[in-house]
């Protein structure tokens, strides 16, 4: 399909934007040069993690401020309204480019390609004034970060962060997702998460391959052999030690909606350009926010006995970890701080794979 080099730009740079395991829930139906559909969804029919499809709709938030972003250094502004008339499963955008002439570049486009997460160990190198102020700087009205510094709020983070990964590990419907999103073998990943970057070592990695194939394989080891220990220990609880700080976003009033949580999306995405841009790595803590919402809303997500309960006591420290007022308005958690950039990631699909057929007009 030939695209105007403009635009083939824009969605070049677009498609980089985060989703939860990389699954890059949108495609695009090209209607003019300056007019583009975004066609999201959500994957809640298979993903315990997605269940509201709200995850889903962060990261169509931070397509649509990448490509507001990618525009901005041609001089268009970007104007995206939500097809109300769409069921809730499929966030469809009309997404209009519109000459702005002097419009400047946005300086947080040059940074879309080089965001990532960087899910091993950052430097505890405390967060300079000016750093938590740009930060802070780059949200949109409505938005605000809260902070958790120092070892004794860090170890409370990691803490919060070990014990939901007990719920991650030793649930039959998470383990289905996490057997289906992870690349083996891989440095990089089009379209899964490559096992080197799960942060990991080759051993453990090498363990969790063999014991993943099967959930008896697992629920074997978990019951016997403390299964989840090793991985929760590299994978949560050190890594929520080694980082500078870990932080909440805070909506002004607690999101509701599918156009709320695209807005959030579009924060997420301006601070997490902006900590690229600072020379610092990010990764995002969701599970928490997801199984505290899950218990708010008595949405069952498991079959298995005694996962309810569980989430319960941790929606309950959670809560005491952000402090209730926090806990309602809070859109995204996550660490950050000063290290190298990960050496394996996930990549995105080619975007003539993102590419769909302009509907038959009726």
């Amino acid at each position: 399909m030939q695209i105007d080099p403009v635009l083939e730009n824009i969605l070049e740079q677009a498609r980089w934007a985060p989703s939860g395991d990389n699954t890059q829930p949108w495609r695009f139906e090209i209607i003019t040069p300056r007019h583009v559909v975004v066609h999201g969804f959500d994957t809640r029919s298979h993903c315990v993690y997605d269940l509201d499809g709200h995850p889903s709709q962060l990261s169509l938030g931070a397509l649509l401020e990448s490509m507001a972003l990618a525009a901005s250094g041609h001089g268009l502004r970007m104007e995206a309204r939500r097809r109300t008339a769409m069921p809730e499963t499929l966030p469809t955008f009309d997404v209009h480019l519109i000459d702005s002439p002097g419009m400047p570049p946005d300086a947080l486009a040059a940074f879309l390609p080089r965001r990532s997460v960087q899910r091993r160990r950052l430097s505890t190198r405390s967060l300079r004034a000016s750093e938590k102020a740009a930060l802070a700087a780059c949200l949109p009205p409505g938005y605000s970060v809260q902070w958790f510094e120092g070892w004794r709020a860090r170890l409370a983070c990691a803490r919060l962060m070990f014990d939901n990964a007990r719920l991650r590990l030793t649930m039959p419907e998470a383990h289905k997702v996490h057997r289906d999103v992870i690349e083996w073998g891989a440095r990089f990943s089009a379209d899964r998460i490559p096992d080197q970057a799960l942060g990991v070592d080759p051993m453990t990695a090498r363990l969790m391959r063999w014991v993943m194939q099967s959930w008896r394989r697992v629920d074997f080891f978990n019951t016997w052999l403390a299964g989840t220990v090793a991985p929760r220990l590299q994978m949560d609880l050190l890594p929520g030690l080694y980082c500078a700080a870990h932080f909440v976003l805070l909506a002004d009033a607690p999101p509701r909606s599918t156009d709320d949580y695209v807005a959030a999306g579009r924060a997420m995405q301006r601070f997490w350009l902006t900590a690229t841009q600072l020379g610092l790595q990010m990764q995002p803590e969701l599970t928490p926010l997801i199984f505290a919402r899950y218990v708010r809303e008595r949405r069952t997500f498991s079959r298995t006995d005694g996962m309810q309960e569980l989430a319960q006591e941790l929606a309950v420290q959670c809560q005491a970890v952000l402090g209730a007022t926090a806990f309602d308005r809070a859109v995204f958690l996550g660490r950050l701080g000063a290290g190298p950039a990960p050496q394996a990631r996930s990549l995105r699909r080619p975007l003539q794979d993102l590419l769909v057929a302009p509907a038959a007009p009726q």
